[in-house]
């Protein structure tokens, strides 16, 4: 698959079947992270790949998929993967936020590629992963990539924005701006 067709195409997915990733896959995934552009080629990034069932449903307690999303969620149908990205502080205490999204692009297309529906979240409990987790102070949890098959397809739509939205057949749909209106020639 090209690049450009896999952004035109992927979409974040956030109901999932209940089907396991194989750890080569997922090590390609971090791999694919790993390579993404850091600044000063500093690479204060860390994943953590949580996919046990059971610490998945650990962490399923406390990370927040929004609003409607959240009435449709089961275990049955949660992610069966978490990667949770790291910033290592005695590396990197601030200005790491490009690296992270740089890094988690990468992932998410690279599982977009195999298949696989990702959701980003910055949207949970960090102090209780935190705990549960027993995630040194010297990293801080950015943010969670959730993982799995997806069980949905959500579409999208060009108007005006608004929030996401589920059809009568469960659809989401997800409005993005259109681009004559965000793109500017040499001038604003």
């Amino acid at each position: 698959m090209e690049v450009y067709q896999a952004i035109l195409k992927r979409r974040t997915i956030r109901i999932f079947k209940d089907k396991k990733i194989p750890k080569k896959i997922l090590e390609k995934l971090i791999n694919a992270g790993r390579l993404a552009p850091s600044a000063r080629n500093l690479q204060p990034l860390e994943y953590i790949i949580i996919d046990n069932p059971k610490i998945c449903d650990s962490v399923f307690k406390y990370v927040y998929f929004g609003g409607q999303v959240e009435k449709l969620r089961t275990r049955e149908n949660s992610p069966v993967t978490y990667i949770l990205v790291l910033v290592n502080k005695k590396i990197r205490s601030d200005g790491f936020e490009h690296d992270v999204g740089l890094a988690t692009e990468n992932i998410v297309l690279a599982a977009f590629e195999k298949g696989i529906g990702s959701c980003i979240m910055r949207a949970f409990n960090r102090r209780k992963l935190i705990k549960i987790l027993k995630i040194p102070q010297k990293y801080f949890l950015d943010l969670i990539i959730a993982l799995g098959y997806p069980a949905e397809k959500p579409t999208i739509f060009e108007g005006k924005l608004k929030k996401y939205w589920r059809d009568k057949k469960g659809i989401l749909h997800l409005p993005k701006r259109k681009l004559k209106k965000i793109l500017h020639w040499n001038k604003i």
